[in-house]
């Protein structure tokens, strides 16, 4: 007998009080910009023990406007903007080639918060993007290493070949170049922070980026 979806589905709840905490969001006590609130509430998800709390979606778009989604992780957040890293050969680097602008979606159901951000996306130099590299596990180098991201895939046996040699070469060469990795950055037009409550009464304060500084506005949930 198969899984009944619908049933499956309306057996779930969202923000079980068992494993989730609410807690009050007042946004006129937030800052005048977006970056240090999102820097404090990654901390409290942390904290919170939200788990994988740096992973979020990426949502670009095709050359003909169509949407595409997928979940990569945060590389990093600063002045220059939220970071994050793949192939310019793969199919979101055609995609951020062709039309550099995305969003971002953090999810942290631990503290019912969601965090939103939106804006154009510029590469960052080579060099720059192979320290970011660099400066990752092995694996990830390996994974870099095995290359041809988003490509058609002969076979698992295909995969484990080159991906086996990709992992004897980053062990041995922990500095090899790998010329298609890319370290992205979004620079915000908006940021959303979203903090759910009981009574569906959820608070959603929005900066949009101005000539000279942040405006603030309340949206309805």
């Amino acid at each position: 007998m198969g899984t009944d979806l619908h049933e499956l589905l309306r057996s779930l709840r969202v923000w079980d009080p068992e494993v989730t905490a609410l807690p009050p969001f007042d946004p006129a006590s937030a800052p005048d910009a977006p970056l240090p609130l999102f820097t404090t509430w990654f901390a409290e998800a942390v904290a919170a023990g939200q788990s994988e709390p740096h992973t979020m979606s990426l949502a670009t778009s095709d050359e003909e406007g169509r949407p595409d989604v997928r979940t990569v992780m945060l590389h990093g957040a600063d002045a220059d903007g939220w970071s994050f890293a793949s192939h310019v050969s793969s199919r979101k680097g055609r995609q951020l080639t062709a039309r550099p602008y995305a969003a971002l979606g953090f999810y942290w159901p631990v503290l019912g918060r969601q965090v939103r951000v939106r804006g154009p996306v510029t590469a960052a130099a080579s060099a720059e993007g192979q320290a970011d590299l660099h400066a990752r596990s092995t694996g990830a180098l390996a994974a870099a290493l095995t290359g041809r991201q988003s490509e058609p895939l002969d076979s698992l046996d295909e995969l484990a070949r080159v991906s086996e040699a990709a992992w004897d070469r980053a062990q041995q060469d922990p500095d090899a170049p790998v010329p298609t990795w890319t370290l992205y950055r979004l620079r915000p037009d908006e940021v959303e922070f979203f903090q759910g409550d009981a009574r569906r009464r959820h608070v959603r304060l929005r900066y949009l980026r101005g000539a000279d500084a942040w405006a603030r506005e309340l949206l309805w949930p």
